[in-house]
């Protein structure tokens, strides 16, 4: 690291079981981030702001008004910009450091593959199940670990999927990808805007801990918060052994 960053990235070589050797891991590393909106706003100007080398954000869609209400990485100034642009641009004044490459296009099982292969970590920050699966299904085939979450009304819900830890289950050991699913939707159910805010710092945070070689525990937990009552629960899981996707051994989600 040179002087500059030595006092940009102070806070965290103090930090206790951080130090200079994680945020050299973490300059070093390549980030994958799905969806730049609720979620994706925090994550990736935590990311940013961290020091991760390399930030790829991919979201198809364009900065709208409603989207203002919790979608901190745009402005009022950036309407009807590319959401991914918009965020690229937010990330750029915060730490001008990080290689950005800004994707405008939907994520789906044709280009996945080769956006996640290229990565060290991926953060699923979409907002519908058929995304999620296969966001999923190519982490899984490259072996390479994912934080995901999820966030509409007073809910939000996050984990990880960490393919070196034997014990960490994939997203479709939790939601199996036959299952009927109806899609939430924030334009029909509304959202509580720091609640998204809190569900995507969660997954920056994570991700940050991943890549700097540390534990996280929600590679066998998954977080659940009720953003009126403040309770939030940690719930162990297990890979299931008849996963479609990883098929590894058998396992439910129980109090933990």
């Amino acid at each position: 690291m040179d002087d500059q960053q030595l006092q940009r990235y102070a806070r965290h070589l103090l930090l206790e079981g951080f130090g200079i050797e994680a945020q050299e891991r973490l300059l070093a590393s390549h980030v994958l981030v799905i969806g730049a909106g609720g979620l994706g706003s925090p994550a990736l100007l935590y990311l940013a702001a961290a020091g991760v080398g390399q930030i790829t954000v991919v979201d198809p869609d364009a900065v709208d008004l409603t989207n203002l209400q919790r979608q901190v990485a745009h402005s009022t100034a950036r309407l009807g910009q590319a959401k991914a642009l918009s965020a690229a641009e937010a990330m750029r004044d915060l730490n001008p450091g990080p290689r950005i490459e800004a994707i405008q296009a939907r994520a789906d099982r044709a280009n996945l593959p080769t956006w996640v292969q290229a990565a060290d970590a991926v953060l699923d920050c979409s907002d519908n199940f058929a995304t999620r699966q296969a966001v999923n299904a190519a982490c899984v085939a490259a072996r390479k670990p994912l934080v995901w979450a999820a966030a509409v009304a007073w809910g939000a819900q996050a984990a990880a999927m960490v393919p070196q830890n034997p014990d960490s289950p994939c997203y479709a050991c939790l939601f199996p990808p036959e299952a009927p699913v109806a899609d939430a939707a924030c334009s029909l159910m509304g959202v509580f805007a720091p609640l998204v805010g809190q569900a995507g710092v969660l997954q920056a945070g994570e991700a940050i801990k991943l890549l700097a070689g540390l534990p996280t525990p929600l590679a066998t937990r998954l977080w659940m918060m009720d953003g009126q009552s403040l309770q939030a629960d940690l719930l162990g899981t297990r890979r299931l052994p008849s996963c479609p996707v990883c098929s590894h051994s058998r396992g439910n989600v129980h109090n933990a």
